[in-house]
């Protein structure tokens, strides 16, 4: 259920069955799995996939090259980064096309936990139900079951019950 009045979907967005979608979002190209939620003020760029029973809490910018796995929680104002060098002109002056930078992906395991704030950089792999602190930076992988936080993003800890999860799966 959503009100179009207040939400762009292009029509190549591969939307899931009951998707959650609130007002002012942006979709183009991507794929959003069954019964996930889409906060307000949310923008999801094509080549983003999202799976089944998502939660993206507002004002997040999932941008093109991330994969965000089942069940996890994606917190306010997360920003996902895409090109490990940007730029907006060539070294001629001229501006950048599409052509002139290399997408880096990123991966989100399934039942992660991104907090509110913080900066995911390319490249990385946030493990499976691993937990990424508020305001973080996350500039290297994250081991699956692991607490991370802070500007970089250290280990904080290893979560105990993780074998657990796994088994329930």
């Amino acid at each position: 259920m959503h009100e179009t009045a207040t939400i762009r979907i292009a029509p190549d967005v591969k939307l899931g069955r009951d998707v959650k979608i609130y007002a002012f979002v942006n979709l183009y190209g991507c794929e959003i799995g069954d019964e996930s939620k889409i906060g307000t003020f949310v923008e999801i760029q094509k080549g983003a996939r999202i799976g089944q029973r998502v939660k993206i809490s507002s004002h997040t910018f999932i941008c093109e090259g991330v994969t965000v796995e089942d069940e996890a929680f994606i917190g306010h104002g997360v920003m996902f980064i895409n090109d490990k060098y940007p730029c907006s002109t060539n070294p001629d002056g001229s501006l950048q096309s599409e052509a002139d930078w290399t997408l880096v992906q990123t991966h989100v395991g399934w039942r992660a936990s991104i907090g509110s704030n913080a900066t995911i950089l390319c490249g990385v792999t946030i493990g499976e139900g691993s937990i990424v602190g508020a305001g973080s930076l996350v500039t290297r992988d994250v081991p699956p079951y692991t607490i991370v936080a802070g500007n970089p993003a250290r280990v904080l800890r290893h979560i105990e019950h993780g074998i657990l999860a796994q088994i329930e799966r």
